[in-house]
């Protein structure tokens, strides 16, 4: 089944990373592909000592600021590693910040859609704020995270081991 964990709010990635967890804790075979992180959040680490393939695609900067030649490095590093992570077998797949990526043009749509249609034999998990409206259309589970709330708006910074 397709999951998508979308949204303003927090919780998405941790929502995919607590997903993942189990899965590992049930001996299933487990990827993760991060987009647009440098794959030092803390909970990374630990997925790999359980055994899970993490795959992070770190940008230089924000998507914003990179030139056009950035963005195709970003690019081509995305894709290689989805390609990957679809290579290789599991029984849970989860592609974080998929819809930043796939809305700033910094992975293939149709590699997504792949990736999606995975969805009929293992469990595959898209997590970001915008999702593509085929995304919506595609999952079988849609959960919107939505901020009521946030520190961050008071000016207190992503804290260790909270937010990463």
């Amino acid at each position: 089944m397709l999951q998508l964990y979308w949204g303003d709010g927090k919780g998405k990635t941790t929502a995919a990373m607590g997903l993942a967890l189990r899965a590992l804790g049930h001996g299933q075979r487990v990827s993760v592909v991060q987009f647009l992180k440098d794959g030092t959040s803390g909970e990374i680490s630990l997925l790999r000592r359980c055994g899970a393939t993490v795959r992070a695609c770190p940008n230089a900067k924000f998507t914003w600021q990179m030139t056009d030649a950035e963005k195709a490095e970003a690019r081509a590093n995305n894709n290689a590693a989805l390609q990957a992570a679809l290579a290789e077998p599991f029984e849970l797949l989860v592609l974080d910040e998929a819809c930043a990526a796939c809305k700033s043009g910094l992975v293939e749509e149709q590699l997504l859609k792949v990736a999606a249609a995975r969805a009929k034999t293992a469990e595959v998990v898209f997590t970001g704020r915008e999702p593509a409206e085929w995304m919506q259309t595609a999952a079988d589970y849609s959960t919107e995270m939505r901020a009521v709330r946030h520190p961050y708006a008071q000016g207190v910074t992503a804290r260790e081991g909270v937010e990463y």
